[in-house]
């Protein structure tokens, strides 16, 4: 079967792997990608993952400004892309490029469409306590991630799977399912599904706050905030109006009568918590401006005691 001509947009690390695979099995003509960015001390301009991967490979790789440039839409003309495939790339395509592919724009979206719509829903899922999840392919039209659904796949989300773990596995099983929805369509096999109305969520860009728990909260939902919010904006609680970071903690069901905020129990383990409904052990945390270190080591510097409330 001819290859296809693709032009892919997307931008972080989650998009290589179907990235990858679409280098493997079609005609890569192009990437494009957001622009570098200023990073570490020296603030210094960095390019994605998918600009350093693209660049490794001797593929072109484009990165406007603007998307609505006419000089850019008129290279993607130029090009003569039979399909466009978008993962993660951060911005909504105009109607002046979704219209120019001869089989339009494609998206590689982390979720269960209509499920999660938006910029983060592998952190939503996890936060919602959902038990599964998966990748949509979906033709693109103007709206938030509303076209038509072409295939999905799903995963179980494991009990011990973070934001960083399921993207993981999410990025590879995108691979999968953009390839395999090419094939299917070469086949003639690939038949658009209009998404329900009903079951719509959507799943916001993340914000730093988002991150914030006490110990008024339920356990279980401390350990979700936890496993959905790395590695940014990582959950976050004050400890005598100092910010502390917590990457690793396990929710216990514990049945007892004590104030949210009591210390239960401190040993090599971590620091066992109450909460609202039962308790959190705290397994690994970091206060600002120091190294990140065990829940253990953390309690015996700051001196916490069995039985006193959290400052």
């Amino acid at each position: 079967m001819n290859k296809y001509r693709i032009i892919f947009f997307g931008t972080p690390e989650f998009a290589i792997p179907p990235l990858e695979g679409l280098y493997e099995k079609e005609d890569l003509i192009a990437v494009v990608t957001q622009t570098d960015k200023p990073k570490g001390r020296g603030l210094k301009p960095s390019p994605s993952p998918v600009k350093k991967w693209a660049l490794s490979k001797g593929i072109k790789v484009l990165g406007p400004l603007k998307l609505k440039d006419p000089q850019f839409i008129e290279t993607i003309k130029n090009l003569l892309p039979d399909l466009i495939v978008v993962c993660a790339y951060g911005k909504i395509l105009p109607k002046e490029i979704l219209r120019i592919p001869k089989y339009g724009c494609w998206n590689i979206h982390a979720s269960l469409l209509p499920k999660y719509r938006g910029a983060s829903p592998i952190n939503w899922a996890i936060l919602e306590g959902e038990k599964e999840t998966g990748i949509t392919i979906m033709i693109m039209d103007e709206g938030l991630d509303t076209g038509s659904i072409l295939l999905q796949k799903k995963i179980t989300i494991l009990e011990d799977d973070t934001a960083i773990t399921l993207s993981q596995k999410l990025a590879q099983l995108g691979k999968e399912a953009i390839i395999e929805a090419i094939e299917l369509h070469k086949k003639g096999a690939l038949k658009p599904i209009p998404q329900p109305e009903e079951g719509v969520s959507y799943a916001p860009i993340l914000k730093k706050e988002d991150g914030f728990f006490t110990f008024e909260e339920p356990a279980k939902l401390i350990e979700r905030k936890i496993k959905a919010f790395l590695p940014w904006p990582t959950a976050f609680t004050y400890y005598k109006n100092k910010l502390l970071k917590v990457f690793l903690a396990k929710a216990i069901p514990l049945e007892h009568k004590e104030k949210p905020g009591t210390i239960l129990d401190i040993n090599k383990d971590g620091v066992l918590v109450a909460t609202s409904e039962g308790a959190i052990l705290l397994k690994e945390v970091q206060m600002e401006g120091k190294r990140k270190i065990s829940a253990y080591e953390f309690a015996y510097g700051q001196r916490l005691k069995k039985g006193a409330l959290w400052e």
